[in-house]
């Protein structure tokens, strides 16, 4: 009995898929730098404190006030929420590395940290080095 010819190898451009059959490829691959799964985790943790509009307002305020830095108490009110919420969103901040945060007396002043924001713009950058 005849067995069957040897199978070429792929044509350039192609190529064999899991259950053997031979077919153009979806897509290119990858060529640039892909992040690591520990990147990707620190990332996350810090879009995830952005990804609330409380949040992306208290940040806003913050950078608009004059130095940068604006007082708790000047924050309570713009966002319509207690002082109590608004701590607890500028905790998430502080904790996430966008806003410090310095105790004068009874209030606290927070100040952006514009480095933290580019890190996070620049990792998502599909040209990033």
């Amino acid at each position: 009995m005849a067995s069957a010819p040897p199978t070429p190898p792929p044509a350039p451009g192609t190529a064999e898929v899991p259950d053997g059959r031979v077919g153009t490829a979806c897509c290119a691959p990858a060529t640039g730098a892909v992040m690591s799964t520990a990147e990707a985790d620190r990332l996350a943790a810090l879009l995830k404190a952005l990804a609330e509009p409380t949040r992306l307002r208290l940040l806003s305020l913050v950078a608009a006030h004059e130095g940068g830095e604006a007082c708790v108490c000047d924050l309570t009110e713009p966002v319509g929420l207690s002082q109590p919420t608004v701590s607890h969103h500028l905790r998430i901040l502080v904790d996430a590395g966008l806003l410090t945060r310095d105790k004068r007396g009874v209030w606290a002043y927070y100040r952006l940290v514009p480095e933290r924001l580019a890190h996070a713009a620049r990792a998502l950058d599909p040209q990033r080095p």
